[in-house]
Order: C-alpha cells, then sequence, then structure tokens
C-alpha cells in the first residue's frame, strides 16, 4: 500500500469489486419480486419517501456499501465537516454551509468561534432590509417604491437562487407573498442577457443587487458595471447609492463602485459558491421577492436534512444512502451519467443548479493528498423535468446506454387541475408516468412478450426492452418553501458523502481559475490589437487564427464605443 490513502487500497472496495460479477447475474425484474428486500430499501423521514429498490443492488450490496463508508471515515469527515475543521485542505478553509440555516441558538465553530450569530446578525439585517424595500420605506431616488430586483451573479451566486426562485414561483404563498413583484438573474457576461433583464424595468423603480465575494469576478463586474451605467444615465451618478446594494465581503471595492457599505451584506470564506443559496446570496434577493418569513421556511428545510444527514445511522441515512449508490453506479458498475428527473415543472431548475454542485465539486482526478485516481470519480448530471423529458431524452435512456435515474415526485400539486369529464387530474397524469417510468426501465419488455403481442418479426428487435435499468424515487409530501430546501439539503450532502468516499476535495474547483487566467489573456490582446492596432502573438496557430478571423470581422466596432446600452 501506498505512504497515501487510496480507498481503492482497501478491502472493503476489493470486496465490492469482486461483487459487481454477482450482480451482473441478477435482473430487476426478478430482484423486484423480492418483497422483504424491496422493504428494505424504503427509508421515510419528516414525509419523504425514498425507493431504491430499483437499484441493481441486494441487501449484501449495501452492506458492502455501509463497510466502505466505515473504511473511507465517512462518519468521521462529516463530523470534522461540522466541527468547522479545514476539510477544504488546498484552501485551508472550513466547509460550514450548515451554518447558514443552524437554529439561532446552536453552536457550530469555525477557527474556535461560534459562526451562528455571525450568521444570523446577516440574516437579522436581511430581514430589516427586504421589509424596508418590501413595505415602502425604503424608496429610490425619485421616491418611487422599488419593487423589481435585478441579482447580478454567476455559476453559484446563480444557479441556487435561480432554482430556488423558480420553484417558489408556482407556490401560492410565495406567489401572495411576491405580488406585484419582478426578480430577474443576470449571470452570463452576453450583453443579450443584459438586454433581457433590463427589457420592460424602469431604473427608478429597479433595485440591483450585485453578488461577488471579491467584488472582482469579471463577468459580475462588468454587468454591474452595465447596470450602474443604465441606473446613473437615467437618474444620475447619485441614484446608484438607492438602487444598487451588494453581497460581498470587500467593502473597500463596494464603496469605490458607488454602493454604500452599509448596504453590503457579507457571507464567509467557508461559504463555497455553490453551496452559497442559503447565505445572503441567496436569502436576500428571495427575501426582497418573497419576504423573509417565506425564506426563513426554506431555510428551515435545508435544515432538517442537515439534522438528519448528521444524526442519523446510515442504514436510514437518504443523503448518506444516495451517496453510497451513486459510489456504486459510478466506481463499480461503470455508469458515468445520472439523470435528474423531477415530475414537477417547478423544478426545471434543479438539473442545472446540481450539475454544478455535482461536477464542480466531485470533477476531480486526484486525491486529497494529490495523488492521482486509480479509478473514475464524479458523475455526468442532466436532466429535464416530466414529462418533457420523455420526449426527448429518454430514448437513450431505455434503449441505448444505461443511465441511473433520479426520479423525484411531489404528492401535492402547487397547482391542482380538475377538469370535468377527464379520468384523473392533470397532476394524477403527470404522476401516472412518475409511477411508470421506473418499473418501464427495470423490467423493459422482451422478444417473448411481444411475439405474444403478435408484433411483426421484424419489429421486435425494435421494440426490445433490456431493462434491468437502475433509477431510484423520491416523493416529496409538497413543494413547499420547506421542501424545496429539503431537497436542496439532501442533494448537497449526497454529493459531499461522495467526495468523502472517493476521498478527494468537494470543496476547491481550480478548473475553473484555469479558464479565467487564459481569458485574461486573450482580454489584453483584443484590447492592445483594437487600440493600438498591435499584431496577435503568444498564442498556438489555432487560436491565432481564429482571434485574427474575429478582429478581422468585427473591425468595423470602433474601439472606443460610445456609452450604449442593449435594447430589445
Amino acid at each position: 500500500m501506498s505512504s497515501f490513502f487510496l480507498i481503492s487500497e482497501t478491502q472493503p472496495w476489493k470486496d465490492l469489486k469482486a461483487h459487481v460479477e454477482d450482480i451482473k447475474k441478477t435482473h430487476l425484474r426478478d430482484l423486484l419480486t423480492d418483497d422483504k428486500r424491496c422493504q428494505s430499501m424504503l427509508i421515510e423521514f419528516d414525509d419523504i419517501l425514498l425507493d431504491y429498490s430499483r437499484q441493481q443492488a441486494t441487501p449484501e450490496t449495501i452492506q458492502r456499501l455501509l463497510k466502505l463508508a466505515e473504511a473511507a471515515s465517512l462518519k468521521e469527515n462529516i463530523n470534522r465537516m461540522y466541527s468547522g475543521e479545514h476539510i477544504n485542505s488546498t484552501e485551508n478553509r472550513s466547509v460550514l454551509h450548515v451554518a447558514l440555516r443552524a437554529s439561532r441558538d446552536a453552536v457550530i465553530q469555525s477557527d474556535g468561534k461560534n459562526v451562528v450569530p455571525e450568521v444570523w446578525k446577516v440574516l437579522d439585517k436581511i430581514q430589516e432590509f427586504s421589509e424596508r424595500v418590501r413595505n415602502g420605506s425604503w424608496v429610490g431616488a425619485t421616491g418611487k417604491a422599488l419593487k423589481d430586483v435585478v441579482a447580478i451573479g454567476i455559476g453559484g451566486s446563480f444557479l441556487g437562487p435561480l432554482f430556488v426562485h423558480t420553484a417558489l414561483q408556482t407556490d401560492p404563498e410565495a406567489i401572495e407573498s411576491a405580488r406585484g413583484r419582478q426578480l430577474r438573474f443576470l449571470a452570463n457576461v452576453d450583453p443579450i442577457d443584459v438586454a433581457r433583464n433590463i427589457t420592460g424595468l424602469n431604473p427608478e423603480t429597479t433595485l440591483v443587487v450585485v453578488v461577488s465575494k471579491t467584488f472582482t469576478t469579471a463577468e459580475t463586474m462588468l454587468n454591474a458595471r452595465t447596470l450602474r451605467e443604465w441606473i446613473s444615465s437615467a437618474l444620475g451618478p447619485s441614484a446608484v447609492a438607492k438602487h444598487m446594494v451588494a453581497v460581498s465581503t470587500n467593502l473597500t471595492l463596494v464603496e469605490k463602485f458607488g454602493i454604500d457599505p452599509n448596504n453590503a451584506f457579507a457571507f464567509w470564506d467557508w461559504v463555497g459558491g455553490r453551496y452559497s443559496v442559503c447565505s445572503a446570496v441567496g436569502v436576500l434577493p428571495l427575501s426582497l421577492q418573497y419576504g423573509f418569513s417565506v425564506i426563513e421556511k426554506f431555510l428551515n428545510g435545508a435544515s432538517s436534512i442537515d439534522q438528519h444527514f448528521y444524526s442519523q445511522p446510515f442504514e436510514s441515512n437518504i443523503p448518506v444512502l444516495l451517496g453510497l449508490l451513486s459510489i456504486w453506479n459510478v466506481s463499480f458498475l461503470g455508469y458515468p451519467a445520472r439523470a435528474i428527473l423531477p415530475y414537477s415543472q417547478a423544478l426545471e431548475k434543479l438539473a442545472p443548479h446540481i450539475q454544478q454542485v455535482s461536477m464542480e465539486s466531485n470533477g476531480k482526478g486526484v486525491s486529497i493528498d494529490g495523488v492521482p485516481l486509480p479509478f473514475e470519480a464524479g458523475e455526468i448530471d442532466f436532466g429535464e423535468p416530466g414529462t418533457n423529458g420523455q420526449h426527448s431524452f429518454y430514448q437513450l435512456i431505455h434503449q441505448g446506454r444505461v443511465i441511473p435515474c433520479d426520479f423525484i415526485g411531489v404528492v401535492k400539486s402547487q397547482q391542482p387541475v380538475f377538469l370535468k369529464g377527464e379520468v384523473v387530474s392533470n397532476h394524477d397524469e403527470l404522476m401516472s408516468n412518475f409511477f411508470a417510468q421506473p418499473d418501464a426501465l427495470a423490467y423493459g419488455k422482451t422478444a417473448d412478450q411481444l411475439q405474444k403481442e403478435n408484433v411483426s418479426p421484424h419489429l421486435i428487435p425494435h421494440k426490445t426492452f433490456s431493462g434491468n435499468r437502475p433509477s431510484l424515487s423520491l416523493l416529496l409530501p409538497s413543494l413547499k418553501a420547506y421542501n424545496i430546501g429539503q431537497l436542496l439539503a439532501i442533494y448537497e450532502h449526497r454529493i459531499a458523502v461522495e467526495g468523502f468516499i472517493w476521498g478527494i476535495n468537494s470543496f476547491d474547483q481550480w478548473g475553473v481559475e484555469l479558464g479565467k487566467s487564459l481569458a485574461t489573456q486573450v482580454r489584453k490582446q483584443l484590447n492592445a490589437s483594437r487600440t493600438k492596432g498591435e499584431p496577435v502573438q503568444g498564442f498556438n496557430f489555432s487560436t491565432t487564427t481564429m482571434l485574427n478571423r474575429y478582429l478581422q470581422a468585427s473591425s468595423d466596432i470602433p474601439a472606443d464605443l460610445p456609452t450604449a446600452l442593449p435594447k430589445i
């Protein structure tokens, strides 16, 4: 064994590798006849039901996975995270997004200090500020109420808050709280995104929230300067202080930008961007739209899963079991992708958010000690709400590559519809597909069955379904703010479990930084070529050719453009 710890060198890992051959001899249509097995694979917590009986696994598989968790010191790693140890070793930071939704009286330490009072100081400030904006006591430069909010951020400062916002838009309580208000998110540096976000808005009634920890993120700050110009050109430069606020820790740059530092809302280096939706990053814009009381329920839902994850035995711990099953599918059965399939249109932004949380966290090729991994880690995540996905990529899932699926259903629709004369309600129709698809994937359809149905022989190969395609089902009682918080935390902790088992650092993202540094070189070249006529140099042949084509084709664009904003 090497001097560095690799989970693949442990006996439980080797035992699971050997166990794969046993599983290959089984088929889900046979495994699902074992009621006792299926019963053991049902887990319930706080009205959430997890059914993983359609995974290619037996009770013995689960026991072997639990031994793998023990070999990886999973419980110790969870404890280290919750106690504020610097488990993000490459950046020497704690990982404490659980503190963002902890109760006011909780004690969670980082560097010997209880961080919970700091969290609640910011939450109280958000509540006070959002209520002033919403009740009209904080007004814009011309005395008009600020009813529209544009949140500027990118990555974790965008996808998480957008997911929650989209999920709440059709919740009756949230609808009532948001009446007369708009929330938009500006992320892409593409001026088209700017145009789409400001079209139809009046600067007099718009508040802009700039989200950047360092206040130096290139895309975010260019978008912020663009909207600052939009406000200044309409209302004058002094209006910026009334129409722009910040979520940042760099108060010097916030003030230099023109935002009052008193209107900056803090977060901390122990909050990773993709885990920051429960910080001011998400809570501020969401509270401005829906009111703090609604968003506090979202935080409480996430907190309920935090406690479950921390205290529940692994064999009945939802995030742990989900994480272990992902390890089984990726590293042992060789399935590199996962489809996230919520049967609720309100969850249409869940897959894009989890795609970032998962692939940015676990897209690593070395262990936390810097040793190249001798196995594949990370998953390719994608998804679309049902039933839309069924008419898109389900063909591949049923008869092409094997892709484990997460089916997410909701018992009570946010917007129930019952049409007279219909056999079932609209939501029942949706949920009929939620229940049917996992079985279709598991059982498939054999050539013998098709023959008995008198299918033409030449069509039988095309209509045969091999089945034995794994999935799991999560059934939520409803989709209120509380449940949305639960769902978010389940996925966050599942991803952490995977990273702990694989022995990687799930909380840094150096791959993101490389692209940023290369873009800086190109930016300098574009400026030098446009303003000084300097030739393109210092790049490879391909990039040089493409840059020259771009510069030549856009040569009619003057280097010093007059101030102009996108128009639709």
